[in-house]
């Protein structure tokens, strides 16, 4: 098969806001998600932390309610031709984010991306408890794609990454081509591309 390429959500699939803030504002607790993220990009607490303090306000909704809310989650444009791109040519794509992995799922059944990694919501019966199963940290991202690559044969030297900010620069590192879409300077530097735009397509292209 050919590449599997590898997309990032908050800031690179999702338009001008991420996807936990999106959601903490129809849930209620975007004040307290905001300050979160503000303190992560800062570098002062962990996504674990993050994860803890918005998982909190899932309590008691169910999986079924936060897909319908997703379909109104702002996204940049071309990501069904990205994906449709990617497939033409024999290849996969992937969703490595420390997003929740519900907003993962719900891309990969809307969109038809091939598969996700995410940090993990507790559920019970269909439910969110309010916990935390799994935050995933930037070296998450890279042990899945090791995996997947490993079962499929394919060489990390013929992946793509696409992502934003620091939880993407271990993963730039690790495969052999990267683009920095609307990215912080750290990530730009990282990068074997850069992009500024509003088309995940048309990164995409820069990249292959």
């Amino acid at each position: 098969m050919s590449g599997i390429v590898f997309f990032d959500i908050d800031g690179t699939l999702t338009r001008g806001v991420t996807s936990g803030a999106y959601l903490a504002g129809l849930l209620g607790h975007e004040r307290a998600m905001k300050e979160a993220e503000e303190a992560y990009a800062r570098g002062e607490i962990d996504n674990s932390e993050v994860c803890r303090i918005d998982a909190a306000g899932y309590a008691g909704h169910t999986t079924a309610e936060l897909f319908e809310m997703l379909e109104g989650m702002p996204l940049v444009d071309g990501v069904t031709r990205a994906v449709e791109a990617i497939h033409a040519r024999d290849g996969e794509a992937h969703i490595t984010s420390l997003a929740w992995g519900i907003v993962g799922e719900y891309l990969c059944e809307r969109y038809g991306f091939d598969g996700f990694v995410g940090s993990e919501l507790e559920i019970k019966n269909g439910v969110c408890t309010g916990g935390v199963a799994c935050a995933l940290e930037a070296d998450g991202k890279c042990a899945y794609v090791r995996r997947l690559c490993a079962m499929r044969g394919v060489d990390l030297a013929a992946c793509i990454a696409i992502g934003d900010s620091r939880s993407d620069i271990p993963l730039f590192e690790l495969v052999g081509t990267s683009t920095a879409f609307n990215a912080t300077e750290e990530a730009r530097r990282s990068a074997t591309h850069v992009y500024r735009g509003g088309d995940i397509a048309e990164a995409l292209t820069l990249a292959q």
